[in-house]
């Protein structure tokens, strides 16, 4: 059997300068790619012409590509001898759902590789011109999401903002526009009202929006800003260092 291989490819925020060579190089090699729904245009442009481009949509609220038909398609592909590239946005190993791809590519006899992407959750306060970490505000970083899978327990909000707290850690959250709500009631129960808290929609991308309040006003802020999916809040101290002037995007706003 010619058997092929994968590629987990991270193709980063949106913005294509910040993919990796190596990312490029394996875009450019494939003759199968799978892409999700949030790899920018500019991205998948980098395919060459003979390339089979198959889009497979994964988004939250919204009509989905199954994922056990995605994993089909790669082991089917690569069995025929393609040089598959399953282009996913941000980071395959965080949020991406690489690793459920990996071990079923494993079980089924196909060699895999995967390439990291820079994750939306780094992309998103860098943009603004914050850390995630930094010596006198957060000794640490917790990603987290807050979509979690049916059927499953969702994270525990009191214990992670009691221990973002006591541990001074920054709190970055994926996928939680639709339950900020109820996120933003769960972690006050352990972090002041005034934690500072950065909202980013589509960050890296010409049309990247923010917003930054606190963590008592999360909720109303998204509400009223009209910030939606895809989005991450980001909550702790570093956040105050985008009041600093100069610091804020000029088409950004503030609340």
């Amino acid at each position: 059997m010619n058997t092929g291989k994968v590629t987990l490819v991270g193709a980063g925020p949106g913005d294509p300068e910040l993919l990796t060579l190596k990312a490029l190089k394996a875009i450019q090699a494939a003759t199968v790619l799978l892409v999700d729904d949030l790899v920018s245009p500019e991205v998948v442009a980098h395919a060459p012409p003979g390339a089979r481009i198959i889009q497979v949509g994964k988004r939250g609220g919204c009509k989905s590509t199954p994922q056990a038909f995605i994993e089909r398609l790669m082991v089917m592909a690569a069995r025929e001898g393609e040089n598959v590239v399953r282009l996913k946005g941000g980071d395959p190993f965080i949020f991406g759902r690489g690793g459920e791809e990996v071990e079923h590519l494993r079980a089924a006899g196909i060699h895999v590789e995967v390439v990291n992407g820079i994750t939306s959750g780094l992309a998103a306060v860098t943009s603004l011109g914050v850390p995630l970490t930094h010596r006198d505000h957060a000794q640490g970083v917790i990603f987290l999401t807050g979509h979690a899978q049916r059927g499953a327990r969702p994270p525990d909000w009191k214990a992670l903002a009691a221990t973002a707290r006591d541990a001074h850690l920054t709190l970055v959250i994926y996928m939680g526009v639709s339950s900020a709500g109820r996120i933003q009631e769960e972690l006050l129960s352990g972090l002041p009202a005034a934690t500072p808290v950065a909202i980013v929609q589509r960050a890296s991308m010409p049309e990247q929006r923010h917003a930054v309040t606190t963590l008592g006003g999360l909720a109303a802020t998204i509400e009223r800003e009209g910030l939606a999916s895809p989005s991450v809040i980001v909550v702790g101290d570093v956040v105050r260092g985008i009041a600093v002037a100069g610091q804020a995007l000029p088409n950004s706003r503030a609340a």
